[in-house]
């Protein structure tokens, strides 16, 4: 594991946290595909490190990540998995940051963000769900994600109640994520919520598992855009 200096860290180009409408396209695993995803510019896009998906990324073409545009954040996603291998996964792809979707801890968080990686911690919404749990992870992550509380990590394409979210009073920035279709733009724009900053697609906007419809992403794209 690479060792760094607190006082030597570079902050992720990434994480202005001040931007809003951010679009990260998640489960990339193919190379055309990823490339036609970036001539769409989205903010991030995600590849699964996660060997139970269906989108599970690896192995992945390392020159064709580096094709990537520099504005594009490269974001790993990984499930309870060793700081080591993440950071090796890291190294590997020249990923700019992580997102966690376990039940990964703080110590985890700030190991990752104090190598100057993004880092998103995803959190399942359920019913009764207690926002008040992430107030321990808002010094260590630059975003948290919402996604649905289902017996799968991620992809699993349901919606929780976004009424929900007016119990978040937190301040990280959130990522809504979980089952995000085109015709759910209007009900998003609706969305007020001051730490609001952006979707997360993957499984609405696909052909088969990993592989994204890019037509349909470039519609839902430049409608929220302009929003």
């Amino acid at each position: 594991m690479r060792s760094v200096e607190k006082n030597n860290i570079v902050p992720s180009r990434f994480a202005d946290t001040t931007k809003k409408k951010l679009i990260k396209v998640c489960g990339m695993k193919f190379p055309e595909n990823i490339r036609a995803v970036a001539r769409l510019r989205p903010d991030f896009m995600g590849f699964i490190f996660y060997p139970k998906s269906p989108r599970y990324a690896e192995p992945l073409n390392v020159s064709v990540l580096n094709e990537l545009p520099p504005e594009i954040g490269k974001i790993g996603v990984f499930v309870n998995e060793k700081l080591d291998q993440i950071l090796a996964t890291v190294y590997k792809y020249h990923l700019d940051g992580v997102q966690l979707h376990g039940s990964e801890m703080v110590k985890m968080c700030n190991q990752l963000h104090d190598t100057g990686l993004l880092v998103i911690k995803a959190f399942p919404v359920a019913e009764a769900y207690n926002f008040k749990v992430m107030k321990r992870y808002e010094k260590s992550c630059d975003y948290f994600l919402f996604d649905a509380q289902t017996p799968i990590y991620g992809g699993a394409g349901q919606k929780f109640d976004w009424q929900l979210l007016e119990n978040y009073k937190e301040k990280t920035p959130f990522l809504l994520s979980g089952g995000i279709s085109i015709e759910d733009l209007e009900d998003i724009n609706k969305i007020q919520h001051p730490a609001f900053a952006g979707v997360d697609l993957n499984s609405r906007f696909e052909i088969s598992p990993g592989l994204k419809n890019v037509e349909l992403l470039s519609n839902f794209i430049d409608r929220y855009r302009s929003l």
